[in-house]
This record gives C-alpha cells, structure tokens and sequence, in this order.
C-alpha cells in the first residue's frame, strides 16, 4: 500500500526513538559501567522483550516498572551491581531526554497545517508527561494517549483501535509516525497507515511488509502530508 496523504485527518506519533533521543541513557549508563553499549543493547531489548510476553501473558505492569527490572537483568548479566538509588537515578534519564532536532518544527508544520498530534506510546502517563514537558513541545501535541490505559503494549492491535476511539477518528484516516518498525508494522496491521521515521538510513526488516511512507525527518513527513 502506498501512502494516501488525502486519507489522513489524525497523526499518532511514538515517543522513545521518535519524539526524544534515548542516547543520554547510555551516558548515564557511563558512569557507573565499562560495557556501556552492551549493557544498553540488553536493557533495551529485554525491556521490549517483557512488554511483548506481558501481552500473552496477561502479566501487565506499567512500563517503568519493566524498564527497571530490565536495567537490573542487564546489569547483572555483565555482571555488575549498582545500590537501588543509582539504578534509580540511571532510569529517571527516560524523564529527561532531548527532542530530535526535527520534532519541535515538524509537529508546528502538522499542526499549522490543520492536523491534530496525538502521542501513542507503551510509557506509562508520569512518563509521557515528563518527556513533553522536557521536550517543550505540550503545546504543539493535542494529547499524550498511554498504554497504561489499556494495561496493554504495542504491537497489539488494541492500543492502536485504542487510539483512533480517543481521537475520535477512522482507524484508516490515521496516520502513525515511528522510529521503531514493529511499531510501524503494529499500527499497519490494526488499520493506520504506517509511517518510518528513518533518521539513521537503516534498513528496513525484509520479512515484513514495507511502510506506507518512509522519512527521514518530521519536515519530510509535514511536507508529504500537506503535498
């Protein structure tokens, strides 16, 4: 499917790896550990890994609390132990990420152009709520839609049915913004129309069926959208 810019009258975006770059993570992470990228790869991956089990499981916690217990599993798998308040103060980094240069003036462009922008995300609302305001970007989102609300992550169909009845429109007249490809695939798969953001020229998964839109930015997309 290609993308149908005249369809679109909601955008969703993703949040982590989307709206905030999570690199400061691994600086925190440098401070108290050597193998700073493969505690981080590990920390990451296992934090997806219980959101996804969670789902078939019926096990949901918030996921600032999965996050914890996947620092601490990636930390110990390299061995290394760190006092509570330090993996404490390492997680509190997701509270305090920096915007990617495009976002701020990307979501004015969507928004001056009539669109309403919603964040759709597995962090839980103190997450969501702290990562727009340290973003500065409250005004230019219409509202901050949580998994939380649901008790259930993404890629599951429900969170993206979720969000088209919060914003009040067609499932197929939304658009979902992400740098994350299961999240593209997610909203695909329940309806929306997906939408890579791929600021680092990756790859795309070649199991999987393409994105409807590819980006490298949130200008690209603005100016796809309103073309």
């Amino acid at each position: 499917m290609s993308f149908d810019s005249s369809a679109i009258e909601t955008v969703t975006v993703d949040s982590y790896g989307t709206l905030v770059d999570p690199s400061a993570v691994e600086t925190a992470l440098a401070e108290h550990v050597d193998q700073v990228e493969s505690v981080s790869d590990l920390w990451r991956s296992r934090s997806l890994m219980y959101t996804m089990v969670s789902n078939f499981t019926d096990a949901y916690r918030p996921f600032y609390d999965m996050n914890r217990d996947a620092l601490r599993f990636a930390l110990e798998s390299h061995g290394v132990t760190l006092p509570a308040e330090t993996v404490e103060d390492v997680l509190s980094t997701y509270h305090d990420l920096d915007p990617f240069d495009d976002v701020r003036g990307g979501l004015e462009a969507l928004t001056d152009a009539g669109y309403d922008v919603y964040v759709l995300s597995n962090g839980n609302p103190e997450m969501l709520e702290s990562m727009v305001e340290a973003a500065a970007i409250e005004d230019v989102v219409a509202d901050l839609i949580s998994a939380h609300e649901i008790r259930t992550f993404k890629p599951d169909v429900d969170i993206y049915r979720h969000a088209a009845a919060r914003t009040g429109t067609p499932i197929d007249a939304i658009a979902h913004v992400a740098g994350p490809t299961f999240d593209v695939q997610g909203a695909m798969h329940a309806g929306m129309q997906g939408v890579w953001i791929d600021r680092d020229r990756g790859p795309w998964d070649p199991s999987v069926e393409r994105p409807d839109l590819v980006v490298e930015t949130f200008f690209e997309f603005a100016d796809e959208i309103t073309s």
